[in-house]
């Protein structure tokens, strides 16, 4: 991801000023073959999943391809809606996706532009994209974009060109484990020998979304003196952090140890999932788990979960949200927004779901 950001930075206004702009009809009422553009993480994967699922109920017999990274790719395999997933980074998939024969293509890309550019380059009668900078000529369709709408709203309303009937309310879970992943969690959680177990996950994309480990330690170590074993989840970029907080305590390390549909089932099984603004956090909201999110930086009506099951804690200083269109300045206040979540308050959020 930071590489395309690198390239959208270096070539792509370039590239969209060197394309015409893009002309088009109203989406025809039969759609056989549908790309779906999608870069960037887990959480936007995540989120845009139901309306996914609203586009293969309006077109049960389409062709729905998912163009992505590999990054969020797995993301895909937790829903039955997408018939195909290829990656940017594969040239033989992105050649099939450039030379598919398409009736529409939606670009669900916020704003970077190189997304636009394939976009237009596809050449689908119907081509629909946020217009949130130049990117917008490189569309037929262009749809605004809010800050003040939830990301699945805002995924919602990048698909009303093509007359989709959008539900009302999400239906929750939205999200499947695969049941190869499901026999797997037995394996990874039988330490637990069954017992009811909260999931940390202590990482974030964004370093000044992330929660300092010592209080991840803390916090894990009130859990257990209540009878809670930790299950604390990552990547790589997880795996020192994981042991630290696991070093005292009963904790299960897994950081570093599961694939993402892996992680999903031992989320689904989670009382709580505890996380900052990530991708984990959005995976809990679309399984249906109870969580406490910490925010910092993000914007908590755009990406927070949303329902009475899930806590969000914000202090709301002066300065946040700063994090727009997935940039987050560096913080001069060494990210107080975050360091100042104790916890206290994050420990009666997360006792108070497990009384409920």
């Amino acid at each position: 991801m930071l590489l395309l950001k690198k390239l959208d930075q270096l070539l792509g206004s370039q590239a969209v000023s060197l394309l015409t702009t893009s002309t088009g009809g109203p989406a025809p009422s039969a759609l056989n073959a549908i790309l779906v553009i999608r870069p960037g993480g887990i959480g936007d994967a995540v989120l845009l999943i139901p309306s996914l699922a609203a586009l293969r109920k309006n077109f049960p017999a389409a062709r729905i391809t998912v163009l992505a990274e590999q990054r969020n790719a797995s993301v895909f395999d937790l829903t039955n809606v997408v018939s195909e997933v290829l990656l940017y980074h594969k040239p033989a998939d992105l050649f099939t996706a450039l030379y598919g024969q398409y009736d529409a293509v939606v670009d669900t890309e916020q704003w970077h532009r190189l997304s636009a550019v394939v976009a237009r380059l596809v050449r689908a009668p119907v081509s629909i994209g946020f217009g949130t900078n130049e990117r917008r000529k490189m569309f037929s369709h262009v749809v605004a974009y809010s800050h003040s709408d939830h990301e699945m709203t805002s995924f919602f309303k990048l698909f009303e060109p093509l007359r989709i009937d959008m539900p009302q309310q999400v239906k929750i879970p939205f999200l499947n484990v695969p049941e190869q992943a499901a026999s797997r969690r037995e394996e990874l959680l039988a330490p637990l020998s069954g017992a009811p177990y909260v999931v940390l996950f202590p990482g974030a994309t964004v370093a000044e979304k992330r929660w300092p480990v010592e209080k991840f330690s803390e916090l894990a170590f009130r859990l257990n003196s209540r009878g809670f074993p930790v299950v604390i989840i990552g990547g790589r970029g997880e795996v020192a952090d994981a042991a630290r907080i696991a070093s005292d305590g009963n904790n299960l390390n897994l950081a570093g140890k599961t694939t993402l549909a892996e992680t999903a089932a031992i989320i689904e099984h989670a009382r709580v999932v505890i996380t900052g603004d990530s991708g984990v956090m959005h995976l809990a909201y679309g399984l249906g788990r109870p969580s406490v999110s910490l925010f910092g930086p993000s914007n908590v009506q755009k990406w927070a979960p949303v329902g009475e099951n899930h806590i969000v804690i914000q202090h709301n200083l002066f300065c946040s949200p700063c994090s727009r269109f997935g940039y987050t300045p560096r913080c001069p206040s060494n990210v107080r927004c975050m360091a100042g979540i104790s916890v206290d308050e994050v420990a009666e959020a997360v006792f108070r779901l497990l009384n409920s």
